[in-house]
């Protein structure tokens, strides 16, 4: 059985979280149709209190469960968006992901998720992606290598990955790491993730 555990925060963009958690909730459900699980697999939603949390573009989401009383994490994941610019400065949170990043398998974020790693510890030292816009910004902090260039960045039990939509590519090759490739395909598969430019059939050379 695995735990992913996704955070929530007031502005936090909406793909960043909803795109792994597709990954990880289809992966789970094949997982279970294959009898490859002792116990299945369980996603949730996290966040500071209960109720529900407004997101970078609108949407409402309401979190399973809250910092205190959340199962333990195999997997935790951290969204960017707006709200990291703000959350950034929250101790609260920062305190809750270094603690529950110590405690976890595997520390995962999206996007400018990897501010938020920073500031509570995990990502200092390290390798990390994230949005395209906010590399300068983040590699001007101390004691951080932002990758440029790359959809997402392993090092050690730490996974980046860029913004927005990149994060769909991060959970897949996780899944591949806990669960094998061919299983990594098979979900793949299932929401059909095929990546390819917009309005390619459009351009008489097959070019954008």
């Amino acid at each position: 059985m695995t735990t992913y555990g996704l955070l929530l925060f007031e502005a936090a963009e909406e793909l960043d979280f909803v795109g792994p958690w597709e990954v990880f909730t289809s992966s789970a459900m094949i997982r279970e149709q294959h009898n490859t699980a002792e116990r299945p697999d369980t996603t949730v939603l996290i966040a500071e209190r209960p109720g529900p949390v407004r997101c970078s573009k609108g949407m409402r989401v309401l979190p399973d469960r809250t910092f205190d009383d959340h199962p333990p994490l195999d997997v935790l994941l951290v969204p960017g968006g707006n709200g990291t610019r703000t959350q950034v400065s929250n101790p609260a949170l920062v305190e809750w992901i270094g603690k529950t990043s110590a405690q976890a398998a595997w520390t995962t974020s999206v996007c400018t998720g990897s501010l938020l790693l920073h500031e509570a510890g995990p990502a200092r030292g390290r390798r990390v992606a994230t949005h395209h816009a906010f590399e300068g910004t983040l590699q001007a902090r101390e004691d951080i290598t932002v990758v440029r260039d790359a959809r997402y960045v392993v090092d050690g039990q730490l996974v980046t990955s860029q913004g927005v939509s990149a994060g769909i590519d991060m959970a897949l090759w996780l899944i591949g790491r806990l669960h094998g490739r061919d299983h990594a395909r098979a979900v793949r598969r299932y929401i059909q993730y095929e990546p390819a430019p917009p309005y390619l059939s459009d351009e008489p050379s097959g070019r954008c």
